[in-house]
């Protein structure tokens, strides 16, 4: 039996869920791709970022015209500044992606030599340019969770990226993605030991398209509901289909958690006989609120942001609003505002966490 997934990529044998490609403008991605593009998806958490890559990855090789490798970098984030120990995690990154994937030994074979003769930032540049010199297939690369690296890490990768581009494709990947929570333009990055700061569009000024993935339309919400009741006969009633939308606007985790809990985890949904009601839905979203789990907690620890408290407080008191357009960005970025149309709270689940957990304390002594 399959079920609705919240935790990581969606994989179809196991997951109820939404092609990832359709979820995106193929076409045009795969035009980018062939004209040689370097570009940058960007949504925030738990939207299907990597579930579209994944995917993506899989068509492009399966095609037999690309070489397409997936790496996340993230594990360069514990290293902060830490440019030669963030580099090597990284690098260890690609090179064990690329032996698990697709059988290829020889970024991990030439990995420790290429650090040592060129330190950390050359060590990126020079391995990708050996890597798309080796075979003679356009190697497109796909880096994950790039905004986890922070300060001279980040402006080291973004400016080795930059300063092979013009080798490319023949020495040099042939088309490269970034994907994060953030369009790259709007990385302010900050070096701890000079205390300057320098913005991602100078650092990587080579970026030809950003893209952002939205949430499901209610169509692609109602689709996914739908896949549950073909394959185990338990229905949602109409009325609980239209509070999932209303509650989540398409959130696609909100949606996801909304019905696997009343249809997996609430002892009321478990007999397939008995549809999912509206009451079963309402449930859902006050336990999942107060579980405090992994998806709202991290939404929650936004809020400590003076940039996000400055955007969020005035619309929830009142007052005169003292965001800048550079904070409202952010938080629309990071999915907590609605993209477009006036100043509001993504969705209903989103508009009851913010008031509570910015009143947490006050809470404690009622």
């Amino acid at each position: 039996m399959r079920y609705f997934n919240t935790e990581g990529p969606v994989v179809a044998a196991k997951h109820y869920c939404i092609p990832p490609l359709d979820r995106i403008n193929l076409t045009k991605v795969l035009k980018l791709i062939e004209c040689e593009r370097y570009f940058v998806l960007h949504a925030p958490r738990q939207t299907g970022k990597t579930s579209m890559l994944l995917a993506l990855a899989d068509r492009l090789n399966t095609s037999g015209k690309y070489r397409c490798f997936y790496v996340n970098f993230e594990p360069g984030q514990a290293a902060e500044e830490d440019t030669a120990r963030a580099l090597r995690a990284v690098l260890g990154q690609l090179g064990t992606r690329a032996r698990i994937t697709q059988g290829d030994e020889f970024v991990a074979s030439i990995t420790q030599e290429v650090l040592e003769k060129f330190g950390p930032d050359g060590a990126l540049m020079e391995v990708l340019v050996r890597w798309a010199e080796v075979d003679p297939k356009p190697l497109v690369l796909m880096i994950d969770e790039i905004d986890t690296l922070v300060g001279r890490t980040l402006i080291s990768v973004l400016r080795q990226l930059r300063a092979g581009y013009d080798l490319r494709p023949t020495s040099f990947p042939h088309s490269v993605i970034l994907c994060g929570l953030r369009d790259v333009r709007d990385y302010r990055i900050c070096s701890a030991e000079h205390c300057n700061y320098t913005s991602g569009g100078s650092a990587f000024n080579i970026k030809a398209e950003s893209l952002r993935l939205g949430d499901f339309s209610e169509w692609e919400m109602r689709a996914l509901l739908a896949q549950h009741t073909a394959e185990t006969g338990q229905a949602f009633e109409p009325r609980a289909v239209d509070r999932v939308w209303n509650l989540t606007l398409g959130q696609p985790w909100l949606v996801n958690a909304l019905a696997h809990q009343a249809c997996f985890k609430e002892r009321a949904g478990w007999g397939r006989s008995r549809p999912i009601s509206e009451a079963a839905i309402d449930d859902a979203k006050e336990t999942l609120i107060l579980k405090r789990v992994i998806h709202l907690d991290q939404l929650a620890a936004k809020l400590e942001e003076d940039r996000v408290r400055r955007v969020i407080e005035p619309m929830l008191i009142g007052g005169e609003r003292r965001h800048s357009r550079t904070d409202l960005k952010y938080v629309r970025d990071l999915g907590l505002v609605a993209r477009k149309g006036p100043v509001r709270i993504a969705n209903p689940i989103y508009a009851e966490v913010i008031p509570r957990e910015l009143t947490a304390e006050l809470q404690e002594e009622i």
